[in-house]
């Protein structure tokens, strides 16, 4: 008797692992691991949201109309050239299944985004994994895995879970020396926290095969509704719309999203904090001996000695309710990476390592 077979590629694929929410027997927990807004969603989202609740009996628009030209608006792109997803993720999902399959390849680098070889998976190519060098990117390296079955490179710049970025000036050799036909997927969902860099905007609106990708997830504080938005060549969008599911977003979400990008001053002002916070966090643990290096994104890795140092500091943090995300997947068995909080929130992790530290001395 036979059974259904899968398509080629699905079985290679190990589910993606969340960051911890809970610790068991502990009331005041503070979630450090997904890299989430302190300051939550902005008011104006949450408004809208209200607003919209009022309506969930209708369907969405199809075309996401309003949130294209809100996007348009603020960073001052084409709104028929994005295309609006289930979180960045699906947009990345759509460029795989639409410009990719069995036979062909797929670079993604040593400490990229857990997602990139599930979505390789998922549409029967092979996922090309490239080095890094010293947690950065090396531009050489991928150039050199190019090969003529590859479709795709995704590039997560500022990385995660390092937190490094690239500077524009390599992207630019990157997309350069790219053939033509392959697919440069710029995947910005740490953008925004990243001080004077457009997240690779200006290439995907002058050249024919690079894809912007953003999400509403991180800074806007919209984790919870998942929605993202990529931008490219409007022969690129067209075929991606194409595979897009029409209500793929819902009502609120999209009111949501469309208030949120409107709020620039929020958008700022929550850079400004995390700024602040990211290099008070980025001192204080170089100095308890955690080594980490500069972060563009609102997390910081701190790097122990060993594991069983890193052990001892996770569960450190753990004893005093803070849960910080182990990113052994991503080839860091002594990493730990630490969403960036408020002020009260990073003077915690600071006061629980800074404990732990004394009481491994005494």
């Amino acid at each position: 008797m036979t059974t259904p077979t899968p398509q080629p590629g699905i079985m290679e694929i190990a589910l993606y692992q969340g960051g911890q929410s809970h610790l068991a027997g502990v009331r005041d927990v503070l979630k450090l691991s997904s890299n989430e807004n302190p300051a939550g969603p902005p008011p104006a989202a949450i408004a809208a949201l209200q607003d919209a609740a009022t309506r969930m009996h209708l369907y969405p628009s199809t075309d996401h109309a309003p949130l294209r030209a809100a996007i348009g608006e603020v960073w001052g792109v084409d709104p028929d050239r994005v295309i609006c997803g289930v979180g960045s993720d699906e947009v990345l999902q759509f460029v795989t299944q639409a410009f990719a399959g069995p036979g062909d390849e797929i670079i993604h680098t040593e400490h990229g985004f857990s997602m990139y070889p599930i979505l390789t998976h998922m549409c029967g190519a092979t996922p090309v994994r490239v080095p890094e060098r010293e947690r950065m990117v090396d531009v050489d390296a991928i150039l050199d895995a190019v090969t003529e079955r590859t479709r795709v490179v995704f590039l997560t710049n500022p990385g995660n879970p390092t937190g490094t970025r690239i500077p524009d000036a390599d992207i630019v050799r990157l997309a350069d020396g790219l053939p033509t036909s392959v697919i440069l997927v710029i995947d910005g969902a740490y953008t925004e926290y990243s001080d004077g860099s457009d997240g690779g905007l200006s290439l995907a609106e002058t050249r024919d095969n690079v894809l912007m990708t953003r999400t509403f997830s991180k800074i806007y504080g919209l984790g919870g509704l998942r929605v993202g938005w990529g931008y490219g060549a409007r022969a690129m969008i067209d075929v991606m719309t194409r595979i897009r599911q029409p209500f793929n977003l819902s009502l609120p979400a999209l009111a949501a999203a469309e208030a949120a990008v409107r709020d620039v001053a929020w958008r700022d002002r929550c850079a400004t904090v995390n700024a602040e916070q990211r290099a008070r966090l980025t001192g204080a643990l170089r100095q308890l001996g955690l080594a980490c290096d500069e972060s563009h994104a609102n997390f910081v890795l701190a790097r122990a000695a060993s594991v069983d140092e890193a052990d001892a500091a996770e569960a450190a943090l753990n004893a005093d309710g803070i849960i910080v995300r182990r990113v052994v997947g991503y080839g860091f068995p002594t990493g730990i990476r630490i969403t960036v909080g408020d002020a009260a929130q990073t003077g915690r992790v600071i006061a629980a390592l800074t404990r732990w530290r004394e009481e491994a001395v005494a």
